[in-house]
């Protein structure tokens, strides 16, 4: 059997987010597959270097970009047998995915939409066209089963397959003792609320004044992040920058308990990745977090903007190691079906059944189409 091809069409890494991740990551897990050739058609196509001063101009980059982006698209997708295309919400939708879909469809041939963002429900609610799209591929597939629900009220199918997670990389280990090193992994984005983990943290430290924080990512409020934590007077507080996903790994390594307050979220690759390694996760109880950390079972959940009770169940756990150990290994069971191992037949299932949809699509059409008389 020929090996079935696929186009990746998602961000490169130099967009640093989750959807860039686990693009990368199916990638490499597809390297050398024996019956999938998968390759990335970048959203965020490299400029001629003559155009490359263009990068730093807002709108211009915008109209530079989508003018590179979509002939990619033509030459790319002749190619492919399936169209795996990563998406967001809002006007990064209407910027990449939906000009995937319909050169896709240009051209025959069948996508997978794989929709990513914990916003779906206010997207989908304003978009007639993010609608109409979902509807229009042979498959959608969401990382959680929170996605699933959400597309249900608008009448649209989904498939869950979760956000894979490299074992051999993000290595289980037990924190004995556990101490007060704190990460997050949040990129510096309003609807991540960082600035809720920063306080949650004050409070930890007026009872622990030897926790530390390290805040990994960057983005827009990157300036007030660093005013409000001088603002507090915090000490033992690290703005590591953004860092690549082969580093990453080392960081949930150095630290024992990983603390997040998204107002809005998905599936978080980080929350895997802190169960992979062994870190009891704290975390508020937005969009699909509940689906994969219950309460008192994988870990601890607060409400939304919830600084006081986030910084008292770090408190807990620290006082509580037993019970964070318990929270640690339950998380670390749950997340198997995150391994690769698991995974990848999935996708391969997906990709076969979009294909075998399109098919019938075809047929379907061809025996609507009158005969035309000789």
């Amino acid at each position: 059997m020929s090996k079935l091809n696929v186009a990746l069409v998602a961000p490169t890494l130099e967009i640093l987010g989750g959807q860039a991740v686990q693009a990368n990551r199916l990638l490499r897990k597809w390297n050398g597959d024996a019956e999938v050739e998968a390759w990335l058609v970048p959203i965020n196509p490299t400029f001629p270097r003559m155009l490359r001063g263009a990068r730093s101009v807002k709108y211009l980059r915008t109209i530079l970009n989508e003018l590179i982006y979509i002939p990619s698209l033509v030459q790319q997708l002749r190619r492919a047998d399936v169209v795996h295309v990563f998406s967001a919400s809002y006007f990064s939708f209407l910027l990449a995915p939906l000009p995937a879909i319909l050169v896709a469809r240009l051209l025959g041939r069948p996508v997978v939409l794989n929709y990513r963002s914990g916003q779906a429900p206010d997207h989908l609610a304003r978009s007639r066209v993010a609608r109409w799209a979902l509807r229009s591929v042979q498959r959608n597939v969401v990382p959680s089963r929170f996605l699933v629900e959400v597309f249900a009220t608008f009448g649209i199918d989904a498939s869950v397959i979760p956000n894979v997670v490299d074992t051999s990389r993000f290595r289980f280990r037990d924190r004995v003792p556990l101490l007060p090193r704190i990460l997050s992994t949040r990129n510096f984005d309003g609807l991540y609320n960082v600035a809720c983990t920063i306080r949650a943290f004050q409070r930890v430290q007026q009872q622990f004044p030897d926790a530390t924080l390290t805040l990994v990512g960057g983005g827009k409020e990157e300036d007030r992040l660093r005013t409000l934590v001088r603002e507090l007077g915090l000490r033992g507080v690290t703005f590591a920058g953004q860092v690549g996903p082969d580093d990453i790994a080392r960081f949930y390594d150095a630290h024992d308990i990983y603390l997040q307050s998204p107002d809005i979220d998905n599936m978080p690759t980080s929350v895997i990745e802190a169960f992979a390694c062994g870190l009891p996760v704290v975390s508020t109880e937005a969009g699909g977090v509940p689906a994969i950390l219950t309460h008192r079972t994988h870990g601890l959940l607060a409400p939304l903007g919830d600084d006081e009770a986030l910084g008292r169940h770090v408190m807990e756990l620290l006082t509580s190691p037993a019970a964070a150990r318990q929270y640690a290994l339950a998380a670390r069971d749950s997340m198997q079906g995150c391994t690769w191992s698991a995974v990848r037949d999935q996708w391969l299932r997906i990709y076969r059944s979009a294909l075998e949809a399109a098919s019938r699509q075809q047929v379907g059409r061809k025996l609507a189409d009158p005969v035309s008389p000789r």
